[in-house]
């Protein structure tokens, strides 16, 4: 299809099926539906309520969240709220099935998948403290061995926390602060989605057929869920929170045309939250899981201007039209007044883990035996923990890898001490969740481990290195 004729839609914020002094209950049905992605074409998704990406929720810093996953589809789903501080019990563990009303395991399947875990039946009560500040978060299936097609199917949704700093701050706000949930998918000529499962019923051997092992990469880009849109804007500022839910592409983001004088990308945020004062970017690198909180003032376009978000890692098919190279357009269309600024100081950034008070330092490679991507060279089992940091410990993890590999821990919230020996790059500052690993490189951070105690895994966020095994277990005690 031609890129730029599809307006680019914004994901329902959910409301509450009740609340009380304390919580904000919720209730989402995962299950399948029909969602007109590609014009004219109807595709089915699993997503969230049917929808992808699901429903956006709104929490509030300190306020407590309950979220009822029920599950409809026809194989097990686990739901992760992806940089909660979560007790384990709700962090979604890849084995702590909901399994459906009807399921039988075929008996390919891994032997340990279905059996380690905490099962419910058809739902599970998801209890979500919020004890951390604003940020932009984001809820995914975590399912063993079966993350990569469960989330390609469009089990993906936004979660945000508010906070007061965050609302006394005079950013953009209202109809000019808007998620960008972009996504890469592959698509059959009838609309219908194609990934190369070995087992596409999801129930039986998990993997990936030969060729997508890498991960699987699409060819057409979307921008929360609607393909190459396009946004019409006033010339003044934005707020665009951007994750990147694809499965294994990374990108690098910029303007073209760029602004008179560069730098369009003003980062005001990464997945932890605000950060402390606003950085300027040429260019954003964003590898799978990652959230940037940026502004883009375009007052510095002249009305009437079409400014294409581009992807410096894209390509271009033979025929020359824009496939991965393009992600969206936007048009600056009308002139407003300004009624927003980027203050220099933005957030507070709360005690910094002090790397010389480590109580451990911890190293951990990923690699790969051709099927098997490994943690230290063993393959996951949901039995083994690789570490055990104490509750409210300080330590650090130096992580390396031969191969591209975003790296994920959850319940943590960690800061980058250095790259490759040297000082963290651009795009490491502020709190992070997760953390682009370059081929060849080693990555040192720190963390303190407070919260809860408990199992917590911690992986490599291509989806599809991580169903082939590219996990391991730490334990908070």
């Amino acid at each position: 299809m031609v890129p730029f004729r599809v307006p680019l839609s914004i994901p329902s914020v959910l409301e509450p099926v009740r609340s009380d002094g304390t919580t904000d209950h919720y209730e989402i049905t995962q299950k399948a539906g029909k969602q007109e992605i590609l014009p004219g074409l109807k595709t089915e998704v699993w997503g969230y309520d049917g929808i992808f990406p699901g429903p956006t929720i709104e929490a509030r810093s300190g306020r407590r969240v309950v979220v009822r996953q029920i599950n409809e589809l026809p194989v097990p789903v686990v739901t992760h709220l992806h940089g909660g501080v979560t007790p384990p019990e709700s962090d979604g563990y890849p084995t702590d099935l909901i399994l459906p009303a009807r399921y039988e395991r075929s008996p390919s399947a891994h032997a340990g998948q279905e059996s380690a875990g905490k099962h419910a039946h058809l739902f599970r009560d998801y209890e979500y403290p919020n004890e951390q500040g604003a940020a932009t978060l984001w809820y995914h299936d975590h399912r063993m061995d079966f993350t990569g097609p469960q989330v390609y199917k469009g089990l993906a949704g936004l979660y945000l926390i508010r906070d007061e700093v965050e609302n006394g701050l005079p950013l953009p706000k209202g109809e000019k602060e808007m998620p960008l949930v972009i996504c890469d998918r592959i698509f059959e000529e009838d609309g219908s989605l194609f990934y190369p499962s070995i087992d596409p019923s999801l129930k039986g051997e998990p993997g990936v057929l030969e060729g997508y092992t890498n991960g699987v990469e699409g060819d057409t880009v979307l921008v929360n869920g609607a393909p190459w849109p396009f946004l019409e804007v006033s010339n003044t500022r934005y707020r665009f929170r951007i994750l990147n839910a694809s499965n294994a592409r990374q990108y690098e983001l910029a303007l073209d045309p760029p602004p008179p004088g560069g730098m369009p990308f003003v980062q005001i945020g990464s997945e932890g939250g605000l950060l402390e004062m606003p950085i300027h970017h040429d260019r954003l690198l964003v590898s799978q899981a990652e959230r940037f909180d940026v502004i883009v003032d375009f007052s510095r376009y002249p009305v009437g201007t079409r400014v294409t978000l581009k992807n410096l890692f894209g390509w271009r098919n033979r025929s020359g039209i824009a496939r991965t190279s393009e992600v969206m357009r936007f048009v600056v269309a009308r002139q407003e007044k300004e009624e927003s600024f980027v203050p220099e100081r933005l957030a507070p950034q709360g005690e910094l883990p002090d790397p010389a008070e480590a109580d451990a330092t911890r190293r951990f490679s990923f690699s790969t035996n051709g099927r098997v991507w490994a943690v230290n060279g063993e393959p996951f089992d949901p039995e083994r923990i690789d570490a055990r940091p104490r509750l409210g410990a300080v330590e650090v993890w130096e992580l390396s890898g031969e191969t591209i590999h975003p790296i994920h821990l959850h319940l943590v919230q960690f800061r980058v001490l250095s790259r490759g020996g040297g000082k963290p790059g651009p795009y490491d500052a502020g709190w992070k969740d997760t953390v682009f690993l370059g081929a060849d490189a080693n990555v040192r951070v720190a963390a303190r481990f407070s919260g809860y105690r408990g199992k917590y895994p911690f992986h490599c966020h291509n989806l599809e290195h991580e169903d082939m095994m590219m996990m391991a277990n730490f334990e908070v005690v």
